[in-house]
This record gives structure tokens, sequence and C-alpha cells, in this order.
């Protein structure tokens, strides 16, 4: 497939896997609103350059298992039934819980780049999500696993998370208090996220039988 279509395949990967509101994209748009856009993006910086490395491990660790066929199939099995339960939780058993207020300290514009590096870090997510969606991509003849095909997705993915983090820190102020930002609904929207997801990987796995 193009690179360039690679490119933008892994930027929407990455900008569903951002939309939810979470621990970084919050944290982008705070520091945003009290110290300054000009920190937001450092710390969105910091947040994409581990991206980067975590969406390349995980292509690589996809490429493994991409001469492991066997491992694949068990692994298409346990992820569908992981996002069946994800969704079911989200969809109906979720309850609305206030989020906990993120209240970063004044720093500078270099620590900010280096804490977003550090939160980006300990939130493993993208590795396992960005392995699957690989994989995904993969079996439908999308992707090779080559150098310049993974750069490009990795390119991509991260380019996809520094948009979603931008959007966050120039438009939070003017979503905060709409309805659609509230527990209850993005609960909603993840679990319908993670429901299209299993229906892809069921469908894939039909497709091999």
């Amino acid at each position: 497939m193009n690179i360039t279509v690679l490119f933008f395949l892994g930027l929407i990967i990455a900008l569903v896997g951002v939309i939810p509101p979470g621990l970084l994209n919050m944290t982008a748009a705070k520091i945003s609103l009290k110290e300054g856009y000009a920190r937001g993006i450092m710390f969105s910086a910091g947040v994409c350059v581990i991206v980067f490395l975590q969406t390349y491990v995980a292509a690589m660790f996809a490429r493994y298992l991409s001469n492991h066929q066997s491992v694949i199939e068990i692994l298409q099995r346990v992820a569908f039934v992981i996002f069946v339960l994800i969704t079911i939780y989200f969809l109906l058993i979720a309850k609305s819980e206030p989020k906990p207020e993120v209240d970063p300290q004044s720093r500078s514009k270099h620590s900010r780049f280096f804490q977003g590096m550090f939160l980006s870090a300990i939130n493993i997510f993208p590795i396992p999500y960005q392995a699957y969606m690989t994989i995904t991509i993969a079996s439908f003849g999308w992707m090779e696993f080559e150098r310049t095909p993974i750069i490009s997705y990795v390119a991509g993915a991260s380019t996809g998370t520094f948009v979603m983090l931008y959007f966050y820190i120039f438009f939070f102020d003017k979503i905060k208090n709409k309805n659609f930002t509230s527990q209850k609904n993005m609960n909603y929207i993840i679990g319908t996220i993670t429901g299209i997801i299993a229906g892809v990987t069921l469908v894939n796995i039909l497709m091999e039988l």
C-alpha cells in the first residue's frame, strides 16, 4: 500500500485511540489553560516522542507475530473476547463518576516536555493497541512489515496523537461543559469504539476459518 495512505491510516487509528478523555489529553489541555499553549504544545511533543517509539515497538512485535500464524489466531480470539467484555462494561455496567482534577504546577517548557515523555511512557496501552491494529491491517494486505511502510505508519500514529492533543489544548475550554464530555456519554463513546473493533475482529476471524 502507498506509504501516504499508511501514514493517514496510522493517523486515524491513533486519533481514535486518543479521543476518550484520559490522563494525557486532559493534562495537555489543563497545562495549556493554566500556563499557556506553548507549554501545552511542549508537553504534547514529549508525549508524541514516546508514542513514536511505542508504535515502532508494537509494529516490530506485530512483525514477529506475523511469522507465527497460530499465535495470531489465538490472540485474535482473546482480543475479540476482551473487546466484547470492554464494550459490555462501558455500555451497560460503567457508572458515571467525576474525573479527578489534574492540577499541574508551573514548570518550564523543557520540564513539561519531559513530563509528557514520562506520563506517556507509563501509559503502555498504545503498545498492545497498535500491535493488534497493525496485525489487523497486515492481515487485510494493506501493510507490509518493511522499514519504509512501518516508519510511515508510525509517523502517522505520532502525528495523529499530536493532532488530538492539539485539539484538546485549543478547544477544551469550549467543550468542557458540553454534554458529550460527561463521563456517562464518554462511556458510550468508548463502548461504541471497542464494539466496532470487536466487530472487525470477528469478521477477520470468520474470514480465516
